[in-house]
């Protein structure tokens, strides 16, 4: 997130207003709802988690144990458990 001075965005008038209720303080203005991103989209970090973690069931199912996986990908064996449960419940029935 980055800051724009006030004056430059908005009009002299709202800024006089503003500094009524908040003179010289940051505030933060939320999206609106329909312009909401969701966690990791900016980033494509969450595209890397789901591949990691599909990378992850995948050496499972091929015979590397938990605590392999844990020391090969810097995770707890429990956060290891988890992605497989996960991954898991992804598959059709």
């Amino acid at each position: 997130m980055s800051y724009i001075k006030a004056e430059k965005l908005l009009p002299k008038e709202l800024v006089e207003q503003i500094q009524k209720y908040a003179d010289g303080v940051c505030i933060y203005i939320p999206r609106k709802e329909e312009n909401r991103r969701s966690w990791g989209d900016n980033t494509g970090f969450k595209k890397d988690i789901r591949q990691r973690n599909a990378e992850i069931y995948r050496s499972f199912l091929k015979g590397k144990t938990a605590e392999d996986l844990a020391k090969e990908y810097y995770l707890s064996i429990k956060s290891i458990h988890r992605v497989l449960l996960q991954e898991k419940r992804k598959l059709p029935d």
